[in-house]
């Protein structure tokens, strides 16, 4: 019971880390590689599980050893000409972003008829509040009930009515085209499942939460379950699209189009539900966004 107590109020970083990774643009490239490919390309989210697993494994080991960011790393041993490099990439990455989250936020509240010149300018408000006005601890809790609510992509997919077997095939016996198009789509899924931002944020989460040495343990359990977390939405997510999308020839360009063209072929409440998901991901990691950004501006800076 004492372990399980441990394990639990250590439980956080990576977790969320994991979930907010399911971005707007996370969901979008799984949307479209489902609608392109089918299932054909669901084999690429296991070499992406080991290595984000791997490389967050190594933020929070670095978090807990030094006790300092790695902004603040990189600056220590680098040097302030490199660091302000890196922070300006990632200040202007972090912006982009951003602006795709709101985008998010604006075509799935579109889903329940919801104007997105009410959407946007709500939510960047409720965001601007929570971010300035609360705290670490509430804004955990808060991640961990956003991070449940995207297994409403597990509902959508099952709904969906995929061929279980095909889906099977297609993991053990990876296939690969050597047109642009299919390695691109390959090159988006890594891409987007490893975002620079996360190992930010991962290693001054694991700092700010007070993770110690000899709590290790459980930290790398919750950097697992964030991981495999992950990976398990970007697949239902493939699998909804595939199924439906794919099967009926519809291609999409973002992840609204994906929610709007499942109302006809899974049910609507399977649009609804891939629509809540879309909106719980853009605002989570809308809110995240700031914060990994003042995580890194701070240390880049020694404050």
């Amino acid at each position: 019971m004492s372990t399980l107590l441990v394990f639990l109020s250590i439980l956080g970083p990576g977790i969320i880390t994991g979930s907010v990774d399911n971005d707007a643009g996370g969901i979008t490239t799984y949307s479209v590689a489902g609608a392109m490919y089918g299932y054909r390309l669901l084999w690429t989210l296991i070499p992406a599980f080991v290595v984000l697993l791997v490389v967050q494994e190594m933020n929070a080991r670095m978090g807990i050893v030094t006790g300092k960011g790695l902004a603040d790393l990189i600056r220590e041993n680098f040097g302030v000409k490199v660091t302000f490099f890196i922070f300006l990439g990632l200040i202007v990455a972090d912006i982009g972003n951003t602006t795709t989250e709101f985008a998010g936020v604006a075509g799935s509240l579109q889903i329940f008829g919801v104007s997105k010149y009410i959407s946007v300018p709500v939510s960047a408000l409720l965001v601007w509040f929570f971010v300035v006005h609360g705290t670490y601890q509430s804004a955990e809790k808060i991640f961990l009930v956003f991070s449940v609510f995207l297994l409403s992509y597990v509902v959508s997919a099952v709904l969906a009515k995929p061929d279980w077997a095909a889906i099977g095939t297609a993991i053990s016996r990876p296939s690969f085209d050597m047109d642009t198009r299919f390695i691109g789509m390959v090159i988006g899924i890594v891409g987007t499942t490893i975002a620079p931002w996360m190992q930010f944020y991962m290693q001054s989460a694991v700092i700010e939460k007070g993770i110690k040495l000899d709590e290790y343990k459980y930290e790398l359990w919750d950097v697992v379950i964030g991981c495999i977390a992950t990976v398990a939405v970007a697949f239902f997510i493939i699998v909804a699209c595939g199924a439906t999308l794919h099967q009926k020839g519809i291609q999409i360009n973002d992840a609204k189009d994906a929610a709007e063209a499942l109302a006809p072929l899974a049910g609507a409440f399977a649009s609804q539900l891939f629509a809540f998901g879309l909106f719980i991901a853009s605002i989570f990691a809308a809110t995240i966004l700031p914060l990994a950004t003042a995580f890194y501006i701070c240390e880049a800076f020694g404050f």
